[in-house]
């Protein structure tokens, strides 16, 4: 079988679990569904078209447990991430999907991920637009993950297109 070589890691360390998701797409899968882009996103070099982010800073404190758990708003349904740096791209959980109106039984899983709890497939999407407090960025790159991950992560197809963030002792700044 011809694969195309495009691997990312996702990694995430929680108090919880922890995830090292790899997504390498198969060149004998049709593309996903909910995607109109062939090309992985953390394989694509950003080009100008990609619109930064819009809005305020935004500032997400720091959890109990060290992570910063970010409270978006993604198409207007709330969703909580686990602010990854480490992640490429945007990952949602099957049940998270479902809140935000996607259909994860509809999707086609055209990418093979690893994560802690061993291989599973994911499917590529676009989510209009990811806001946290006064941050937003539209046409977010993402990948539902089948299972395997216990927490949706806010990758770098969302932190990528901030002007900046900074990390200190008790918040993220997200800077638009």
């Amino acid at each position: 079988m011809l694969r195309l070589a495009a691997i990312t890691a996702i990694g995430a360390l929680s108090a919880v679990a922890s995830a090292q998701v790899l997504i390498s797409l198969a060149r004998d899968h049709p593309a996903p569904v909910a995607s109109a882009v062939d090309t992985p996103a953390f394989a694509r070099v950003p080009t100008s078209d990609a619109a930064p982010a819009t809005g305020q800073d935004a500032e997400v404190p720091k959890g109990p447990d060290g992570h910063y758990w970010a409270e978006a708003s993604v198409g207007g349904h709330q969703v909580r991430f686990l602010v990854d740096t480490g992640a490429s791209a945007v990952a949602l959980t099957p049940e998270d999907a479902q809140r935000l109106g996607i259909d994860p039984n509809a999707l086609t899983y055209a990418y093979t991920v690893t994560t802690a709890s061993g291989h599973a497939p994911a499917a590529r999407v676009q989510l209009a637009s990811v806001a946290v407090a006064g941050a937003e960025v539209d046409n977010v790159d993402a990948y539902v993950i089948q299972s395997g991950l216990e927490h949706s992560l806010l990758g770098m197809s969302y932190l990528g297109r901030l002007s900046r963030f900074e990390a200190t002792q008790s918040s993220l700044i997200l800077k638009p």
